[in-house]
């Protein structure tokens, strides 16, 4: 085979890419030949500080070398096979979630303020560390905080409640408190990084929440299209990562009180469409009677819909005691 012939398998082996280049792709959170394939040449060029036409270069070179992501069914099953699921410490909410928070997934829950939203990511950043025979995945946490509302304490009350030792939990918990929506995307473009060059063993990202920077710095409906675009590009990222590394992605959202509704609950979640189809399964919290929450599973492609009852207690997330 003579050396064109030969298959690039590495972003050094692109035309155009030398050594300095390649680390400012890599920077950027272009590390194989798959993400290159599917950015858009102005991106790629700014990335790698190089013109436009040798971006295109680049880009098309990687999409000939790329089998570009066709798969059997057969392929997919097997690929479905490795789903594994973390306990929310209610059976209940387990069963409206089909056993659990899974990987490979964004889970969005959105509701009021109170309605359990944060309790439940706090339950999840305990839970994934557990082992697979009690509900876990042996697993580490990275914890976008974009309301600065994560609570230490918290952790180490429902750790202790639980009989771990909240010291090494909190050992396996990176969290970041993001400043604006280019700092929260960063972040989320670099947990790949966190997994594959500190070997940190990330099995659940949370944000909390997701829509929160985004709403405040795009307001009027003229910014809306430049919101949602970065929205789009920021879940697509996050997908990327639960598809690679086999992660359970979990989301808090924010809602909206909808005026022109008469009937029923106005309640609708921030980030429209954009929000509607980047996330997989979809749940809707809301305060009960006598201290309980509602959550009622609004979307998803295969769960039927579900509405139960469960309770926030000083120990964490737990069924309502009948």
């Amino acid at each position: 085979m003579s050396k064109k012939e030969e298959k690039i398998t590495t972003v050094e082996e692109l035309p155009g890419v030398g050594s300095a280049t390649a680390e400012k792709l890599k920077e950027s959170g272009f590390s194989d030949l798959m993400s290159i394939a599917v950015s858009s040449p102005s991106v790629l060029a700014e990335a790698a500080g190089v013109g436009g036409a040798v971006a295109r270069k680049i880009i098309n070179t990687a999409r000939n070398s790329l089998d570009m992501g066709f798969e059997s069914g057969e392929e997919l099953l097997k690929r479905a096979e490795r789903i594994e699921r973390i306990t929310t410490g209610s059976k209940e909410l387990d069963r409206l979630l089909g056993g659990g928070i899974e990987t490979g997934t964004i889970t969005e829950a959105h509701g009021s303020y109170a309605s359990g939203k944060s309790q439940i990511g706090y339950q999840l950043t305990i839970n994934v560390q557990l082992p697979k025979d009690k509900g876990g995945l042996n697993g580490g946490v990275v914890f976008l905080d974009t309301e600065s509302t994560f609570r230490v304490q918290r952790i180490k009350e429902i750790a202790e409640s639980a009989g771990l030792d909240y010291t090494n939990v909190l050992k396996n918990i990176k969290v970041v408190k993001c400043f604006n929506s280019d700092h929260q995307m960063l972040v989320a473009e670099k947990i790949n990084d966190l997994i594959t060059k500190e070997k940190f063993p990330v099995r659940l990202v949370v944000v909390d929440s997701l829509m929160n920077l985004f709403r405040s710095e795009y307001i009027g409906r003229s910014t809306l299209a430049d919101r949602q675009q970065k929205l789009n590009k920021h879940l697509h990222v996050l997908q990327k990562l639960a598809d690679m590394h086999n992660v359970a992605i979990y989301v808090t959202n924010q809602v909206m009180t909808k005026p022109d509704t008469f009937f029923g609950d106005p309640t609708e979640a921030v980030g429209g469409n954009i929000m509607g189809h980047g996330c997989n399964i979809r749940v809707y919290l809301r305060k009960g009677k006598k201290g309980t929450r509602v959550a009622k599973l609004v979307d998803s492609s295969y769960l039927p819909p579900m509405e139960i009852i469960f309770t926030i207690t000083e120990s964490g997330i737990v069924d309502v005691k009948e």
